[in-house]
């Protein structure tokens, strides 16, 4: 296998960075952003500068750990996962695409100072042979671009150097006169001048001594090119009478006829059109590569990652890159086209900041050369920053960067989803952390203690199925030396009125006594039986259970029609308004020793889940199997975090366990006797849809736990449960 030989020392890499970001920047985007701050122009570039460190570092540490990968898109999609990736990769395409006609558009008018031509067809003119020129397979050679650089550090050296003698201090009066809003909105607008700073991490494999060379480069490049524009802009301020750049097509050659005369006029103009070509060049180049990466990653139709077996060239890809531009170029005007530059590049950067926090805290192999010095507060702080600027760019910048999240969400599920089953490292990551947290509370969980349980009898029961719900809730508090109370609830209509003559007990309430004293001594454990009479069994289990302090409700719920779904059971209002814990018992009787399943409904086993399936099958010398979901699509590494989870869930358990997977469609790897299930407080969600786990029936009795709101996880939590696992 043939393999890049890595050649690219630090000036070289230098020599990359600084050239991808000086164009636009200084040629363009001063005249656009004095008008906006006026001269705090200066503090809006270094104020840029500043903020783009984070995503600097960041792309840095990443590019040392994976050299081989190659673009901001993929960091995102294998640190993110393909949601992410998606958004990024669509938001980066759109980014370079206006970057270039930003490019074009604003180095036109350098060109027109010497001819007299229309803008916006030449603009677009140029576009079409750049776009011509990449798809037949012309690049820029490393020398033309070493080139390019010398001539315009060359001609900005000269101007601001010849320039700065001639600065005028009264031009920089009413210096913070736009306030700190319009200086964080020139901020915003002016971003877009660093977007090339992390370039060089596309040529990470070929540079030597990469854990050096790379993060010295990026942070080189970056503080050498915020240098010089804070200086040119500073000298362009200095240099022109107030407001009259502001707002020029051409901000540097209207500053250097002030001072260096015609001939240092034709010398920007030369550099401009040299800068400005070549980023516009450079941005059709990189830009149709987004879509072409995305798609060989399936988040793209495959069309575009075919390669032109004339010209070598993902033809497809740069043709519809090409388009979008040339609609930029001749739709949008050129303030919206930079806003919208920048806008696309502070989202993409903030995503670049969240991917390193996913790489470091997940399970994939990821050992950076350089790391990242004050992790993750510099993430954080990138985060916030870019966030902060997107909110004082206005509408346009609002608008387009929302446009793009909605619409890369829509194209995930529509498109993605079907074909894609792979995630990222940082999904993993809060997986295990999700699944870290609930194994703590399992632990704590199993030294509660049950002092007292209430068995709720609201309907005549045979003797075998009420002997099943006194056993169950013997098995809670046997461990510590707890009581269950067995309390048959009789209802009467609202017209009878409640008599002592209700409360004389009949043969079958002495019966009942009886028999709880019988259980009582043949489960070990101390039972006390009564009887109540009401008019709202529903109110009476709940006050019972609240007066007399009792841990757990349990109460036998069968299996419910859409209506009573719909209009409420009153077993389901008592785990609404219970003061504490409630197990529903669909109750077909076990015998001893019984088969004991956990199931889950596609997220982690809820902690008195696990303590009351660990209770029932210690009590009855029973192993445990912990039943999850078979699912596919999953990918490996879900499985294997899954597997992990189950491991470290069965060390945590005093009783013999072992893992088995059920099918969707209520297909099971063994018959149980019982299987307790975590119950849902999504009641809407329940009645429509009741996508839980299909369990066999008849021959088997579910118990379904549903956790007093009080010790249930916060909102939060449980979307994170359902999203990743």
């Amino acid at each position: 296998m043939k393999e890049l030989e890595r050649d690219l020392g630090l000036p070289a890499v230098l020599a990359i960075s600084i050239g991808a970001m000086i164009g636009s920047g200084i040629f363009i985007l001063p005249a656009l952003a004095l008008e906006i701050a006026g001269p705090a122009v200066i503090l809006a570039y270094a104020l840029a500068g500043l903020l783009v460190v984070p995503a600097a570092l960041s792309k840095s540490e990443m590019a040392t750990a994976m050299p081989e990968a190659g673009g901001t898109y993929i960091y995102i999609e294998r640190g993110m996962g393909p949601l992410l990736g998606t958004i990024a990769g669509i938001g980066t395409w759109f980014s370079l695409s206006f970057k270039g006609a930003l490019a074009l558009v604003g180095g036109v008018p350098y060109l027109l100072l010497l001819f007299d031509l229309p803008l916006k067809p030449v603009a677009l003119g140029l576009a079409g042979l750049l776009i011509l020129i990449n798809l037949v397979g012309a690049k820029q050679t490393g020398r033309l671009q070493v080139a390019i650089v010398v001539v315009m550090l060359a001609a900005l050296g000269w101007f601001a150097a010849g320039s700065a003698p001639s600065v005028q201090s009264a031009n920089y009066v009413g210096f913070f006169d736009s306030g700190l809003e319009g200086i964080l909105a020139a901020t915003g607008l002016v971003f877009v001048s660093y977007a090339g700073v992390t370039k060089v991490a596309s040529v990470a494999e070929e540079v030597e001594d990469p854990g050096r060379n790379i993060p010295l480069g990026i942070l080189g490049s970056l503080a050498f090119t915020t240098v010089l524009y804070v200086a040119i802009v500073a000298v362009l301020v200095g240099v022109t009478d107030p407001g009259s750049v502001a707002g020029s097509l051409t901000p540097v050659a209207v500053a250097a006829e002030a001072t260096l005369g015609q001939f240092g006029v034709v010398a920007v103009i030369a550099a401009a059109i040299l800068a400005l070509i070549s980023t516009a060049n450079a941005g059709i180049l990189s830009s149709s590569r987004y879509p072409f990466a995305m798609s060989r990653d399936r988040l793209a139709p495959p069309s575009l990652s075919k390669v032109s077996e004339r010209f070598g060239t993902p033809v497809t890809s740069i043709t519809l890159t090409g388009a979008v531009l040339l609609l930029f170029i001749a739709f949008v005007p050129i303030l919206d086209i930079a806003k919208l530059a920048s806008a696309f590049q502070i989202l993409v950067f903030a995503l670049i900041n969240v991917a390193v926090i996913a790489f470091r805290e997940g399970s994939a192999e990821y050992e950076p050369e350089f790391t990242s010095p004050l992790y993750p507060w510099i993430q954080i702080f990138g985060l916030v920053t870019g966030g902060l600027l997107l909110t004082q760019m206005g509408t346009v910048a609002l608008v387009g960067a929302a446009a793009i999240i909605v619409g890369g969400v829509a194209w995930f599920f529509f498109y993605v989803r079907p074909r894609v089953d792979r995630e990222g490292v940082a999904t993993d990551a809060v997986r295990r952390r999700v699944g870290r947290d609930l194994l703590s509370e399992t632990e704590s969980a199993m030294n509660d203690s049950r002092r007292e349980v209430l068995v709720a009898l609201t309907k005549n029961l045979d003797a075998d199925r009420e002997r099943s719900l006194v056993s169950i809730a013997a098995d809670l508090v046997r461990p510590d030396d707890g009581r269950v109370v067995v309390v048959r609830f009789e209802e009467v209509p609202d017209q009878a009125p409640l008599t002592d003559d209700l409360t004389v007990q009949s043969p079958s309430d002495r019966s009942f006594e009886t028999r709880m004293a019988s259980l009582s001594e043949e489960l070990d454990v101390d039972v006390e039986a009564d009887e109540i009479v009401s008019h709202d069994t529903k109110h009476a289990v709940v006050n019972f259970a609240e007066n007399r302090g009792v841990d757990t409700i349990i109460a036998e719920h069968e299996p419910l029609r859409l209506r009573s779904r719909l209009l409420g059971d009153p077993i389901d209002w008592v785990v609404r308004h219970a003061s504490c814990d409630v197990l529903l018992v669909d109750n077909l009787g076990y015998d001893l020793p019984a088969r004991i399943a956990l199931s889950s409904d596609g997220g982690p086993y809820p902690p008195l889940a696990v303590n009351v399936a660990e209770a029932i099958a210690k009590a009855d010398g029973s192993k445990l199997s912990l039943w999850y979901p078979e699912n596919s699509t999953e990918s490996d590494q879900y499985k294997r975090t899954i597997d992990e989870y189950q491991s470290e869930l069965s060390a945590l358990l005093s009783v013999p366990v072992r893992s088995e997977l059920f099918r969707a469609d209520g297909g099971q790897p063994s018959t149980p006797d019982v299987v307790v299930r975590p119950g849902s407080d999504e009641r809407l969600r329940n009645v429509l849809f009741d996508d839980g786990p299909v369990f066999p029936s008849p021959g088997c009795t579910t118990i379904t736990v549903y956790q007093h709101e009080s010790s249930r996880p916060r909102l939060g939590r449980r979307l994170l449960e359902r999203v990743t696992f």
